[in-house]
């Protein structure tokens, strides 16, 4: 054998022993990422919070087809508060421009508005008063890029700011649907019309389990992805505040602390939950709370250090 040839071989025996290598490490860490789940779920309350994913999965099967149907928003049209619930009516008479600010929900990968059924019902019963969940094709989400559907994100707010009046939105992203809002409020001049954003179990430094699908999408969802790293750059400072809820049981951001956000010009607020799986985020009582509480306080605009997460919520 020539010496070239002998080098060739030798350098592709690198390579393709590197790859192997590297394969069998992320592969590795999948492995101890999925323990550290299963140890989770073993707890009690893993054990109830793997029953509520399973019922809402279900659930979720028999919702799918209604949620396909699109949604239109528009005003509640609130003028009278004598037949409203105690709880409708305390936030409209308290704070009418929070009970009258759209909610903009955004859903995940493959999915659609159903995911939001129980999390719309429960705002609504808090007296928001035009919610509205957005729905983006199956096809764009498996064939389409995160900045094209942020792109389309910004189109569905400005109709929906000419349809109800408001000058702003707030938005809840779940999964795919907060990284998607992300981009447009942090890259795409959002800002100046996303108040306060929600993401629920969203991949903000990607997921190991983006290797499983090799399409466009997924492959801008693996850590390190270029789209990633464009959203780790340097930015203006953001006027949007960010409030991040993350599951230490989520099956499907891997490894879970991915779904934290830390960013210089990002002003966070960080809420981690032990025992939630991932689709059942959306319906969590915990995540139900956090939201609630998130889009009727007030907010300063000023410069805030990011928030740590409460170690301790459960």
């Amino acid at each position: 054998m020539s010496d070239a040839v002998r080098r060739l071989v030798e350098t592709w025996s690198g390579r393709v022993g590197a790859s192997v290598d590297a394969g069998l490490g992320v592969a590795g860490e999948a492995l101890g990422l999925a323990g550290d789940v299963l140890r989770a779920a073993a707890t009690p309350g893993g054990v109830r919070g793997v029953a509520v994913e399973a019922a809402w999965l279900a659930a979720r099967t028999v919702l799918y087809p209604w949620g396909v149907l699109e949604e239109r928003a528009k005003p509640d049209g609130h003028y009278r508060t004598d037949r409203l619930s105690p709880r409708r009516r305390g936030l409209l008479v308290s704070a009418p421009e929070v009970a009258g600010t759209p909610i903009v929900l955004v859903h995940g990968i493959g999915d659609n508005r159903s995911a939001f059924a129980v999390l719309s019902g429960a705002l609504r019963r808090r007296g928001f008063g035009a919610v509205h969940a957005v729905n983006y094709s199956v096809l764009t989400a498996l064939t389409g890029d995160v900045r094209r559907s942020a792109a389309m994100l910004g189109e569905h707010v400005e109709r929906i700011c000419e349809e109800t009046g408001s000058d702003r939105v707030h938005v809840v992203g779940h999964s795919l649907g907060g990284l998607i809002a992300r981009y447009y409020v942090q890259r795409l001049g959002g800002d100046a019309r996303v108040g306060t954003l929600v993401t629920l179990g969203t991949p903000h430094r990607g997921t190991l389990a983006a290797y499983l699908l090799p399409t466009a999408l997924t492959r801008q969802l693996r850590p390190g992805s270029d789209l990633l790293s464009e959203l780790a750059e340097p930015c203006p400072p953001c006027r949007t505040r960010f409030v991040v809820v993350w599951s230490e049981m989520d099956q499907v951001i891997v490894p879970q602390r991915n779904a934290r956000l830390e960013h210089p010009a990002l002003v966070v607020e960080e809420h981690r939950i032990r025992d939630s799986g991932h689709l059942s985020l959306s319906v969590d009582t915990r995540t139900l709370q956090l939201v609630v509480t998130a889009l009727t306080h007030s907010y300063d605009s000023g410069v805030h250090p990011i928030v740590p997460a409460r170690a301790g919520y459960s």
